[in-house]
């Protein structure tokens, strides 16, 4: 029985669909308008212009007539700075250099601070068809919130055949091909109190490249399909703590034919892992098998899991006490 621990990586290739997040003006402002208090001021142009990095840009030396270096592909926020600045140019230098930073292909242009752009200006966003929107933030507060919502929306993203429970803090991915029991499984853990997250297709995106969070697609949440009964709003029957919007993942189980598993692992000392967009995920294979229940054997493996994130692994300490004790009785044989 070896002591060191080994890991195995299982990847899902023909499982997953990637997707390459495609931001523009107009699913930003639709996604994030109400959080971030954005108001459209004036047309509604340009909301078709593509945002192509995940930051925010003040552009004052631009607003002076210095674009040598200039982050075209953000979002462009005039604050206080900006604003005050403008002021204080004459009424056609001012005009002047606002077009000038329109000219710049710039996605959209936010007035923070509750701020407002004079009517040329305003008439020279809708000649260049740059959409502008204010919001009463403090301008750093905006670009903190906004820089946050756009590193979401650009993460990558995957779409996962399974179904996501939130068990004890431990956010559980349950995979198996169609029909092995996926949801009689959730149905039971539900019934222990926890909580569902996506059925049957989750949605997994990459934070950071530190951790996966998962989520169910707009369509089906907080529904569940159920053979023999149909689609069932979880929050409706089983009450609003059953569901969760969203949940880190921290291991995946794998339900599988009994008949179909050459062999089983005994002793938990080979951990599998499970790669989802470049980050290995704890994994186990449960085998199916009539009479056994599923639902509670997840929810084991999410103990057990949980118990190894605190660095209580019992496959490694039972492993050490048998060596320790053949190592004892070797000596005192040969003694």
């Amino acid at each position: 029985m070896p002591q060191t621990e080994t890991r195995q990586t299982i990847t899902s290739s023909g499982e997953q669909r990637k997707s390459v997040p495609v931001v523009t003006v107009e699913s930003f402002f639709q996604a994030h308008g109400d959080k971030l208090a954005l108001r459209l001021e004036g047309a509604s142009v340009g909301f078709h212009r593509k945002i192509r990095e995940p930051t925010i840009n003040r552009p004052g030396l631009a607003l002076s007539g210095f674009f040598s270096y200039f982050a075209d592909k953000r979002v462009q926020v005039l604050g206080a700075a900006e604003s005050t600045y403008l002021k204080s140019l004459s009424p056609a230098v001012r005009v002047r250099r606002f077009r000038a930073l329109c000219a710049q292909k710039i996605p959209c242009v936010v007035i923070s601070r509750g701020l407002h752009l004079d009517e040329r200006m305003m008439a020279v966003a809708e000649q260049e068809k740059i959409a502008v929107f204010r919001t009463p933030m403090i301008t750093m507060k905006f670009i903190n919130a906004a820089t946050i919502a756009l590193e979401m929306d650009f993460s990558p993203t995957v779409t996962e055949f399974g179904s996501m429970v939130d068990i004890l803090g431990i956010g559980v991915l349950i995979r198996g091909e169609s029909g092995i029991g996926k949801s009689e499984c959730v149905l039971g853990l539900i019934e222990r109190g926890y909580s569902l997250v996506a059925d049957d297709v989750t949605r997994i995106t990459s934070l950071e490249a530190r951790e996966l969070m998962a989520t169910a697609p707009e369509l089906t949440r907080y529904h569940m399909e159920v053979r023999g009964i149909g689609i069932i709003n979880v929050a409706t029957v089983f009450g609003i703590g059953a569901i969760r919007a969203e949940k880190r993942l921290d291991l995946v189980v794998t339900l599988k034919d009994w008949n179909e598993m050459e062999e089983f692992d005994r002793t938990g000392l080979d951990q599998e892992v499970y790669e989802i967009l470049g980050i290995k995920v704890p994994h186990v294979t449960i085998p199916v098998r009539p009479g056994r229940d599923m639902a509670r054997l997840i929810e084991v493996a999410a103990m057990d899991q949980k118990l190894k994130s605190l660095g209580l692994n019992a496959a490694l300490e039972f492993n050490t006490k048998l060596l320790h004790l053949m190592e004892t009785k070797k000596r005192d044989g040969i003694a």
